[in-house]
């Protein structure tokens, strides 16, 4: 058994919507059904380590002794290593030997501890999730932002970027913020920072026992010492706080319980009575005992990521315990209660009790003042009362600390009372009822047709005044600033284009490549456009091999598409017509032919279709009707190239999903200019000495065809062409595309592509010669060495009425190569 490669799914794919690792996998005849075993132990390996997982499948491939095999993962370096275990597992097994499946366990499960959401930030996500609202984890941490573009927000664990960075460095200031605190009225204790450990007994002295002393900047109870008296005792909690902080304060230790009031926005959300940690004697067994049989409850573990955290025997609990009169190996009596700390944060084995119905509008109030007068809009207020639940009037209290990025899971799942869904509270405070965060998105996907369809839509958009991102295989663009260049037609560009947050609106050319390697960029779009299923297209690469294949690994942006979105189909087109089966959402169709029978189906059923008449291009859904004149459309020539009158029809459709004005729908057509500008390399035109000549970067048979149809509709004294092939399609694709030319053009010129893409110097050539032998037509033929070359051997005979096609490799620079020429005339 050999693994032949291994890459992580981490959008829709073929297979499904979840993320997933996809092997390529080769077995022997006598190894066959090792990999469905393999595909079966990783899937299983993941649930055994902990993740919700439940997707699989092993497929053969066209190759004899070849499969697939797809495992679903939550964490990709979870679902990496499942795969390597799984496979050490199945080797074992072959040859017999044994295997520490625990030692297995162990490692995956550390590392989905290790890398998975805690558990704030994960109950954030899954309120997101229950929204719709799309979400991307942009580190390793817990930043993660939520929705796309300008309607994009980000968290930090449980802080939002509603949050300034002032209010987040005042919070951290805790001999600031009790100033600010003081000055709106909320109780806080006395006390005031201290440079020493001698200043800290002057302080104790000023104060008045007992005491708390505490980090300055400190958090989840690191370095605080509570219930302080005695010299010796103070200048003990000084050295504790100062090794965790940047300065020390010392204050007024009220006597009562601690709370942890929850506000987000303007409103009080959860509050829990935090319980230090503890042991009770049963009159037998120490108190090391004790606490290791608290620290077996499977609720409690190492960091966050638990609902309770493991009681540490440290030096805070060792003088805990000595204040009391006890040390590790004592034995309580039967009852006793023996505390191992003093304050009661969770992070330090403490106990949560929730009490958020029993909270005192007087507290709630105050928590909200406290929160407010920081500048935090998600905040955890630590108090200090005797009972929550009656009136400040009636009793002592005071706000303690005011935490910026509080800790969640006391209030996710207390070890009393119920749980809040404080997650939802926090995304309903970013988004408001009905938002879930998303832009329109289009995606474009297709044989051909796909960049110039792209680039319509997002001139149509743009015209509007809106931002768009628009990806292609030629780059990135970002309103008018190009950001990437190079094909950037796959799933990471989307997912920049979708970060960045002047996007008002996403439109993405989606090719085949992306969706094989990595899945889509995207959860799921507004707007699908197919444009057509070509056969002389990327066939034979990736085990795709029929244009069914290529149809599926297509579909995928249909079959994502929103429940209340639309996909744009080619009627004309029957593999593409079969798409409209798989959306979830409503179907536009759109074709020449009005009485195509897919399409006329379609419109009696009072659906939206799109279609030419009388030189029009038809809008129609049932008596609703609107013409545009395809005179008034330049990228279609009056309607004479019928490619491109297809990619007009297409962009129409969509502009038409989103709800574009009319008036600006034909404005914006009317100024698409297809030039090497606004759409390199897709039908230029230009005029070399009263000769025509057409730049295009047509690559396939398809493609071909559809040039020929369109240059034969173009009078012309005499034709050429210009051609090199792509060595990665197979030999019967390239013949294919001269057999086509041959028929069309009086002089071929062939010239070799820069990258052979593994064909033997001159292969590519001598098969798209093996083409023109079928030519119906004497055609003349010549081989040459380079593209600009070959660009200048046919500009240098061309007369007034003749007519050039250059079919180009290196798009841009054979474009100025090109407009250098025809500059110098």
């Amino acid at each position: 058994m050999e693994i032949l490669s291994v890459r992580a799914l981490r959008g829709p794919n073929l297979w499904c919507r979840q993320p997933a690792i996809e092997a390529i996998v080769g077995c022997t005849e006598a190894e066959g059904g090792i990999a469905h075993t393999l595909t079966d132990a990783a899937l299983r390996l993941q649930t055994l380590a902990g993740c919700p997982v439940a997707f699989s499948r092993t497929a053969p491939t066209t190759e004899p002794g070849v499969y697939r095999l797809v495992i679903e993962y939550t964490e990709e370096a979870v679902g990496r290593l499942a795969f390597d275990l799984a496979h050490a597992l199945c080797l074992a097994a072959m040859v017999d030997e044994p295997f520490d499946l625990s030692l297995a366990l162990a490692r995956l499960s550390d590392l989905n501890e290790d890398i998975r959401l805690g558990p704030s930030t994960n109950a954030i996500v899954q309120a997101a999730i229950k929204r719709n609202i799309p979400y991307r984890r942009l580190t390793e941490g817990s930043l993660v932002q939520f929705g796309w573009g300008v309607r994009q927000r980000r968290i930090q664990a449980a802080e939002t970027d509603g949050s300034a960075a002032i209010a987040e460095a005042i919070a951290q200031d805790k001999s600031l913020t009790k100033m600010l605190l003081a000055v709106a009225g909320v109780p806080v204790p006395d006390g005031r920072c201290v440079q020493s450990a001698e200043d800290a007994w002057a302080a104790a002295l000023e104060i008045g026992a007992p005491l708390v002393v505490k980090p300055q900047d400190g958090n989840q109870g690191r370095g605080v010492t509570v219930n302080i008296q005695g010299r010796e005792h103070v200048m003990a909690a000084y050295d504790v706080a100062d090794a965790n902080g940047s300065g020390v304060m010392v204050e007024r230790y009220f006597r009562g319980h601690d709370y942890r009031l929850l506000v987000v926005g303007n409103r009080l959300v959860a509050a829990a009575r935090r319980d230090p940690p503890q042991v009770i004697g049963d009159g037998q067994r120490s108190i090391v005992a004790l606490v290791t049989q608290i620290n077996s409850d499977p609720l409690r573990g190492e960091g966050h990521n638990a609902p309770l955290t493991k009681i540490r025997i440290d030096d805070v609990a060792l003088a805990t315990l000595a204040a009391q009169g006890y040390d590790v190996a004592s034995v309580p009596a039967m009852g006793v209660q023996v505390a191992l700390r003093n304050n009661a944060n969770l992070s330090t084995g403490g106990t949560a009790t929730d009490v958020t119905d029993h909270v005192h509008p007087d507290f709630a109030a105050c928590a909200v003042a406290a929160a407010q007068m920081v500048g935090l809009d998600v905040c955890g207020i630590d108090l200090i009362s005797q009972n929550v639940s009656q009136s400040l009037d009636v009793q002592s209290a005071c706000i303690v600390e005011v935490n910026a990025a509080p800790g969640l899971r006391m209030h996710l799942s207390p070890s009393f009372g119920e749980g809040r869904a404080v997650g939802e509270a926090i995304i309903d405070a970013m988004f408001t009822a009905g938002d879930d965060g998303r832009i329109p998105l289009v995606a474009v996907t297709g044989t051909n047709g796909k960049t110039t369809t792209v680039r319509l839509i997002a001139h149509l958009i743009a015209h509007t005044g809106r931002c768009v991102g628009m990806t292609n295989s030629d780059g990135v663009t970002v309103g008018d600033q190009c950001v990437d260049t190079g094909d950037c037609s796959g799933p990471r560009s989307a997912r920049n284009v979708l970060l960045h947050p002047d996007v008002e609106v996403a439109v993405l050319e989606t090719a085949r490549g992306g969706i094989l390697r990595e899945g889509l960029g995207f959860d799921r779009c507004s707007v699908a456009v197919v444009t057509n299923i070509g056969a002389g297209d990327h066939l034979g690469l990736s085990y795709i091999s029929t244009v069914e294949d290529l149809a599926a690994v297509k579909r995928v942006v249909v079959e994502n598409v929103a429940p209340e979105g639309m996909a744009v189909l080619n009627a004309a087109d029957p593999i593409v017509a079969a798409m409209a089966a798989n959306c979830p959402g409503q179907v536009t169709f759109f074709a020449w032919d009005r009485q195509n029978t897919v399409l006329a189906l379609h419109k009696a059923k009072g659906m939206r279709v799109v279609y030419i008449e009388a030189g029009d291009l038809v809008l129609a859904q049932g008596q609703f009707k609107h013409r545009i004149a395809l005179a008034n459309i330049p990228l279609t020539r009056k309607g004479t190239i019928g490619f491109q009158v297809e990619n007009a029809m297409a962009a129409v459709a969509a502009a038409w999903a989103l709800d574009l004005a009319w008036e600006d729908i034909e404005a914006a057509l009317a100024s698409f200019v297809n030039d090497a500008r606004t759409a390199p390399g897709r039908f230029n035109v230009y005029d070399y000495r009263g000769a025509t000549l057409i730049a295009d970067y047509g690559h396939n048979s398809d493609a071909i065809y559809a040039l020929t149809q369109a240059v034969e509709s173009m009078p012309a004294s005499r034709r050429s062409v210009v051609i090199s092939g792509a060595g990665d399609r197979r030999d019967i694709d390239i013949r294919r595309q001269t057999e086509i030319l041959g028929d069309a053009f009086d002089e071929v010129i062939l010239y070799q592509d820069m990258c052979q893409r593994g064909r033997a110097d001159g292969e590519v050539l001598a098969l798209l010669r093996e083409g023109l032998c079928t030519a119906r037509r004497t055609v003349a033929i010549q081989e040459i060495r380079g593209e600009f070359l070959a660009i200048d051997t046919a500009l240098a005979p061309l007369q007034k009425g003749d007519l050039c096609l250059i079919l180009v490799d290196q798009v841009n620079k054979a474009l100025a190569h090109i407009e250098q020429r025809v500059s110098q005339g």
